[in-house]
């Protein structure tokens, strides 16, 4: 039997704020830089910040191997940090674009060369965004809920319509959360919920909500000029909200560089609602970067059922496709490059 080692030891948390061309901004940095090793940054969604988002994830057991190997750093959007007072009146939130040209600000100030990017929903997109622009700095993404494209007229129709009839934080729950969770309405969707109703900064995460909704499309195109170049793993829940525009973001990205998770009974947020396979999932990504080789790997090993498609280029042009099927008792998945989905159901 392999037991995995938790470290117990608290880690310290160092907040800072850096001036940016547009506007301050304000991360947290937990644990040492690490030689030869890339920095692990996350940027939350709408109507988060980076411990409502992440905290679940970064604090559950199996992920303190990953956090004792690597510093991290967690990035506030503008106005979202705990205390953050409100803007102004008439004050002009960047855009996601200049929220994503913050992040050389970031790194210049903690003398950071390289990092692999986790985030969600708007999250995702923001560190996208700066990849495209940065390639060289990225050595890896983990993007859950991205949605790469713009929002179309029928998108901008039925943005209108809901907004007539729904508040700002019903909206933004819609955008979080599938209709089957907020309609059963569990202590987590409960939690969130008072969260974001009763928000301080309620007036600052509409105005991130508007720039995520005047998003520009990013304009994947596989195989074309404008692609993600580093490895990159896509995760969406199963009949989540953004589950379609993952996998439309999936099929417009180099195959062989690109893992897709899809996880069942997760719900909009996995990294809420199943941290531990997210947690494994995150270190077979690693495995696949050179990272962790000795890793210890529990959970997806254990799961009653994973499948994985494999991807591979032919000609250049053409792609075929491997399914490989693993029960609980066939030991722990591959970690071998990325370049395939799984579909996780536990």
């Amino acid at each position: 039997m392999v037991s995995c080692f938790r470290w117990q030891t608290p880690e310290v948390a160092k907040t800072h704020s850096v001036e940016t061309p547009y506007g301050s901004v304000t991360f947290t940095v937990y644990g040492t830089p690490k030689p030869k090793r890339p920095a692990i940054l996350t940027y939350h969604d709408v109507g988060l910040n980076y411990k409502s988002c992440f905290q679940p994830l970064f604090q559950f057991g199996d992920m303190q191997e990953i956090i004792q190997n690597f510093v991290r750093v967690h990035v506030d959007a503008p106005g979202m940090e705990e205390g953050a007072p409100v803007f102004p009146l008439g004050y002009q939130y960047p855009s996601l674009d200049q929220l994503a040209d913050m992040i050389p600000c970031i790194l210049q100030y903690l003398n950071f060369s390289t990092i692999i990017g986790v985030g969600v929903g708007a999250g995702a997109y923001i560190l996208s965004r700066y990849a495209l622009t940065h390639p060289d700095t990225v050595e890896g993404l983990v993007l859950i809920n991205i949605d790469p494209n713009a929002k179309g007229w029928m998108d901008w129709a039925a943005h209108k319509l809901t907004g007539l009839t729904s508040s700002i934080p019903e909206m933004i729950l819609g955008h979080l959360f599938s209709q089957e969770e907020l309609s059963g309405n569990s202590e987590l969707i409960q939690k969130y919920r008072n969260i974001i109703t009763h928000a301080p900064n309620l007036e600052n995460i509409e105005l991130y909500w508007n720039s995520y909704n005047n998003r520009r499309d990013l304009n994947l195109e596989r195989g074309g000029a404008v692609t993600l170049k580093c490895p990159v793993m896509l995760v969406v829940g199963d009949q989540a909200p953004h589950e379609d525009a993952v996998v439309e973001c999936n099929s417009k990205l180099d195959p062989t560089q690109t893992s897709f998770l899809k996880m069942a009974d997760s719900g909009g947020q996995p990294q809420l609602t199943q941290p531990g396979k997210l947690t494994e999932a995150f270190k077979y990504f690693l495995q696949g970067m050179g990272y962790m080789a000795s890793s210890c790997m529990t959970r997806l090993s254990r799961s009653r059922t994973a499948s994985l498609t494999s991807a591979a280029s032919i000609d250049g042009n053409r792609s075929r496709s491997r399914t490989l099927s693993q029960s609980s008792e066939s030991g722990t998945l591959p970690s071998g490059p990325p370049g395939h989905t799984m579909e996780v159901s536990c």
